[in-house]
């Protein structure tokens, strides 16, 4: 029987990859990779986020690849209270935050801010006891 242990990477198509790049660095300090044919992902950790160009997706392709449709939720290791004074000097709007929620191992604290393409993006905190 098939078991999944882990999520290597996901894909974001993007109306443009530069600006997605320059977002995903500077603000949640991922590292740019290039591989392949001319192709762009973001790793993080031990995964990435494989950038595609709307209207010029790698095949095969989810079957409604738009930009804007993600809802993503990473862990830091920053303290939340700590990042949403930094993503406000930064520019970025702070949707909402501080708040609880359930993440897949326990509560999380997280924040909610946007991509440029609109994807809503939860940065969290596992809270300990």
């Amino acid at each position: 029987m098939l078991q999944v242990d882990s999520l290597d990477h996901l894909v974001l198509t993007v109306k443009d990859i530069a600006a997605t790049v320059e977002f995903y660095t500077s603000i949640m300090g991922m590292e740019k990779v290039e591989f392949g044919d001319n192709r762009v992902a973001l790793n993080f950790g031990q995964q990435k986020i494989n950038l595609h160009k709307v209207g010029n997706e790698f095949k095969p392709k989810a079957h409604h690849a738009c930009p804007g449709s993600a809802d993503l939720c990473f862990i830091i290791t920053t303290p939340v209270l700590a990042v949403i004074p930094e993503l406000k000097a930064k520019g970025v709007q702070v949707i909402a935050g501080p708040v609880y929620r359930t993440g897949a191992t326990g509560k999380i604290i997280s924040a909610y801010f946007r991509d440029p393409d609109g994807n809503l993006l939860e940065v969290s905190n596992y809270v300990t006891a």
